[in-house]
């Protein structure tokens, strides 16, 4: 039998959610693995139709949740969007070429590998943790890595995973600190930047 209702609570993070049934009634837990005829992620609030079944717990779920006109549903833009993805390989690669030709120096290149492999693997730590309510890692934690340089490995991360790039506080303090950083390596690349760092290592 299907049912009718409405989501009125969805934590894109964790991938979950509740329906609130059309007429009333308990709340049914909806998970991100029941949409079955869409690839579109909720964000809240959307009608849906679905069946109910309960967990081994005894916890009645919903199962194949399809969206009331789904027909001309369209994906959300935040998640699909590959320009981001686009950008960071553009970045990487010329920052990779200007150390190559000695325009920049080589630490600072490995410094942004380094960091990205590492933001990226964070995200992907946090939503696992974020999935299995275990303890997460500080969005100050990934916001900070973005700064010294692993922000490429965090957008990397957010289009895979699909894990924080729904959420409108964190992504404006993640563009604010990706333009931060650029900001400080064109400083540090520049004629300027360059004598000061060198007198500041000694080289």
């Amino acid at each position: 039998m299907r049912y009718q209702g409405r989501i009125t609570t969805w934590k894109d993070d964790q991938g979950f959610g509740f329906i609130t049934p059309n007429g009333g009634g308990k709340e049914v837990f909806i998970h991100i693995k029941a949409f079955t005829k869409s690839k579109r992620r909720p964000v809240g609030n959307e009608l849906v139709t679905y069946e109910v079944a309960a967990d081994a717990k005894g916890k009645l779920c919903a199962q194949q949740v399809w969206y009331v006109g789904a027909s001309s549903d369209k994906p959300l833009r935040i998640t699909k969007s590959v320009y981001p993805v686009y950008f960071a390989v553009a970045f990487l690669t010329l920052m990779g070429i200007a150390a190559a030709l000695d325009t920049l120096p080589l630490f600072v290149f490995v410094i942004y590998c380094v960091a990205s492999l590492l933001t990226f693997s964070l995200y992907w730590s946090d939503k696992r943790a974020a999935q299995n309510d275990s303890q997460r890692t500080p969005e100050n934690t990934l916001q900070l890595l973005s700064l010294i340089g692993g922000w490429p490995g965090g957008l990397f991360a957010q289009r895979i995973f699909r894990h924080k790039s729904t959420k409108q506080s964190f992504q404006l303090t993640y563009w604010a600190v990706v333009f931060l950083n650029i900001a400080m390596l064109l400083v540090i690349t520049s004629s300027f930047g360059r004598d000061q760092l060198s007198k500041l290592l000694g080289i």
